[in-house]
């Protein structure tokens, strides 16, 4: 069976690929799934620069606004939404591209991980349970963090449940950041990874710039909005970067100059680490966007480039 061309559109956050996948669905009459692990929450629209329906002029997006922030959302169930979104897609004759910078969701798509094995994987959580008991929470999310950095951020150490779950599934045999031998590609796709990137120092102006927008914009009094709701500081949709921060600046642990700064620090780290797992791509094709004065260029290139690596 022909495998389904999936065009991946990536890099780290405030790079550009918003504008960018908008032109290249438009004119490869593609389709978006979006693979951030923020955006898929109603209601944190600033607080994860959510593609707006103006921006999205016309074309359908998927895995955006697909659960309120009290949702457990898993890279599983990712992976099994995106999956049924893939095939509906290409049913229609259309071209899938799958956008955003969350490593571990693209990672379920380009690779064969089968939840369901570190599921059934008893040992291990009775394992991490019993050092759960031995050295308490503290040391079971400092442990995650050093296999996981990412989940750690999202995963607040107080969600005892989430953080034995994250931690199963790093240590389990399909490693979520494991690029060993053992991760084959997908059988179904034919994943064709596209990674945008700047000069750092532009890159790091524009995240700062970025952040600025963000509380022009209403970051504090959608934190608020999200709290009059009824929403809880320790679920994981509000570990999230720039909602954490204003969570501890409202509870008067961070001044509000303190709050900006440490969004804005955090968000750089991030975007460092994403560069580091992208990477990892070794099939990855980069593109450098300051090299290129009209977006539309680079867009062509890119499509002639996607049409030449389809088999």
């Amino acid at each position: 069976m022909k495998k389904i061309p999936l065009i991946i559109l990536t890099g780290p956050t405030a790079v550009g690929k918003t504008d960018l996948s908008i032109k290249l669905a438009k004119d490869m009459d593609a389709e978006i799934i979006s693979a951030d692990s923020m955006q898929i929450y109603k209601y944190m629209d600033i607080g994860s620069a959510k593609v707006t329906s103006e921006e999205m002029q016309g074309v359908k997006h998927y895995l955006i606004d697909e659960v309120k922030p009290d949702y457990p959302f898993s890279v599983s169930e990712f992976q099994q939404r995106a999956k049924k979104y893939i095939s509906e897609i290409n049913q229609k004759g259309k071209c899938v591209l799958v956008t955003g910078g969350t490593g571990l969701y693209l990672n379920s798509l380009i690779y064969n991980m089968d939840f369901a094995k570190s599921d059934a994987n008893n040992e291990l959580r009775e394992e991490l349970q019993k050092q759960l008991l031995e050295n308490g929470i503290d040391y079971m999310h400092d442990k995650l963090k050093s296999l996981d950095e990412e989940a750690a951020d999202r995963i607040h150490k107080n969600n005892t449940k989430r953080v034995i779950r994250a931690l199963e599934v790093c240590l389990s045999g399909k490693k979520m950041n494991d690029f060993s031998s053992d991760l084959k590609f997908n059988d179904d796709y034919q994943p064709i990874i596209i990674v945008l990137n700047r000069d750092r120092e532009h890159l790091y102006e524009r995240i700062n710039m970025r952040v600025d927008i963000m509380l022009e914009s209403g970051l504090v009094e959608e934190v608020k909005k999200l709290l009059s709701m009824g929403f809880k500081k320790d679920m994981i949709s509000m570990q999230g970067i720039g909602y954490k921060e204003i969570l501890k600046y409202l509870d008067g642990e961070y001044t509000y100059e303190e709050a900006i700064e440490i969004i804005k620090r955090d968000s750089r780290r991030y975007a460092k680490r994403q560069i580091t797992w992208f990477k990892r791509y070794e099939t990855a094709k980069w593109f450098d966007l300051d090299k290129y004065e009209d977006i539309d260029l680079l867009k062509n290139e890119i499509i002639i480039y996607i049409k030449n690596s389809i088999k």
